[in-house]
């Protein structure tokens, strides 16, 4: 039997229910990384705005957004399914900051900073997840 999913609670807030994506702090997260992720690549040389820069922002963009598309599948696999993609977009988003960083387009310190909040929500990812297969497992 497949478990629809009905939301959850809010972490950390106790009383508050989840109503939509936005409500998930690891789609807040994500969303706001995606937007210093914009802002660094502006200072990528102008011949990357159609190469690397895209291809960051694209990886960078598309955690919240498979965040939110998953939410909004009826099925907690469905969900869960979107999920890993969106740790699939984090690793590849780690790698060509890897590689922005080695081609002088982005200061190591940068890069660091970066991947301490890569994985920051990667953790939470990880986390949801789990949390969602016990939810599915116990009922």
């Amino acid at each position: 039997m497949r478990e629809q999913w009905t939301g959850d609670r809010v972490e950390g807030r106790e009383e508050a229910m989840i109503q939509n994506f936005k409500d998930l702090m690891v789609w807040q997260r994500a969303k706001k990384f995606a937007i210093e992720v914009y802002k660094a690549t502006k200072s990528f040389p102008r011949a990357e705005q159609f190469g690397l820069a895209s291809q960051v922002r694209r990886a960078a963009i598309s955690i919240p957004s498979n965040i939110a598309e998953g939410y909004a599948r009826q099925y907690t696999g469905e969900f869960i399914q979107f999920l890993y993609m969106a740790l699939g977009s984090a690793a590849e988003l780690e790698t060509q900051l890897i590689i922005s960083e080695e081609l002088r387009y982005m200061k190591e310190e940068e890069l660091k900073g970066m991947l301490g909040i890569l994985k920051e929500i990667q953790k939470m990812l990880n986390g949801l997840i789990n949390s969602l297969r016990e939810k599915a497992e116990a009922q």
